[in-house]
């Protein structure tokens, strides 16, 4: 019987926001058990809870909002939570986003379990997949299915990358070796367009795979050769944890995003004849 896990204590991290390009202070702290993942605005005193239907907007990450607060690249930070598998956690944050930190999930994972863990009283309940269910956008598709067990596969096409395949099946080791590395990835000539957006203003070398006509520009920095797959796992990953509970599925995308992962979880929980909710 696996009971619900939290942090043992808080702990905290300082860094720059990924888009709003601002400095960023992030306190996580056990939280009750059942409150599930909840993010804090600190500044705005607005809590928002990390689910899906609370996902406000899904262009260069995932966006959660209450009102007009709104919390912006989480998937990141939801994949080190649902890799170690912790179910309730308070994020709280003085600015827009979780500090972008390394642009990987590895980062917060050593984070969480530099707080250490603990287990609450209650039961950690899934949510099984019992019929498939699929979205497609253009050539995008994403899909989850029916398996005994959580899953990923994904495949992955891009200029210059070219096309990259990966499958993984979770687990708490398996994920922070294979997975939480990987780092996020950008086109250099997109970048002036989307700092014109007010977008983008954090990255860095230091933290993003930087791409060019002639590929990885600071490839001394990269960790798997098939890092960009391994990295869109990583979000697939981070937004199927907004679910509210862990899956027991098979999620497999194709040329998916941010987009795709939340309109996925919509029309499954759209049709409560698409799962059932079961104890771990």
């Amino acid at each position: 019987m696996a009971r619900r896990r939290t942090i043992a204590h808080e702990v905290r991290a300082t860094g720059t926001a990924l888009h709003a390009g601002v400095p960023v202070t992030m306190i996580l702290s056990p939280a009750q058990s059942g409150r599930g993942i909840v993010f804090r605005r600190a500044d705005l005193d607005v809590s928002i809870p990390a689910r899906y239907d609370r996902v406000s907007e899904t262009r260069l990450g995932t966006v959660i909002g209450e009102g007009s607060a709104k919390v912006g690249v989480v998937e990141h930070l939801m994949a080190a939570a649902a890799g170690l598998e912790i179910d309730d956690l308070t994020v709280s944050l003085d600015g827009p986003e979780p500090p972008i930190l390394d642009g990987d999930a590895l980062s917060y994972l050593e984070l969480l379990e530099s707080a250490g863990m603990a287990e609450q009283e209650a039961r950690r309940q899934a949510v099984k997949v019992l019929k498939p269910v699929t979205v497609e956008s253009g050539d995008a598709r994403a899909s989850l299915l029916p398996a005994a067990e959580l899953s990923f596969a994904y495949e992955l096409s891009f200029p210059v990358i070219g096309e990259q395949y990966f499958e993984f099946a979770f687990s708490r080791a398996g994920f922070k070796a294979q997975i939480a590395p990987a780092r996020t990835f950008g086109f250099l000539k997109e970048l002036e367009m989307l700092n014109q957006m007010n977008m983008a203003l954090g990255a860095s070398l230091a933290n993003t795979l930087a791409l060019d006509d002639s590929g990885v520009v600071n490839r001394e920095t990269q960790r798997f050769a098939d890092e960009f797959v391994r990295h869109k796992i990583l979000d697939a990953i981070g937004d199927m944890a907004l679910a509210g509970s862990p899956l027991i599925a098979r999620f497999e995308g194709k040329k998916s995003g941010h987009a795709t992962n939340n309109a996925l979880l919509r029309a499954l929980f759209s049709d409560p004849a698409n799962y059932a909710i079961q104890e771990l």
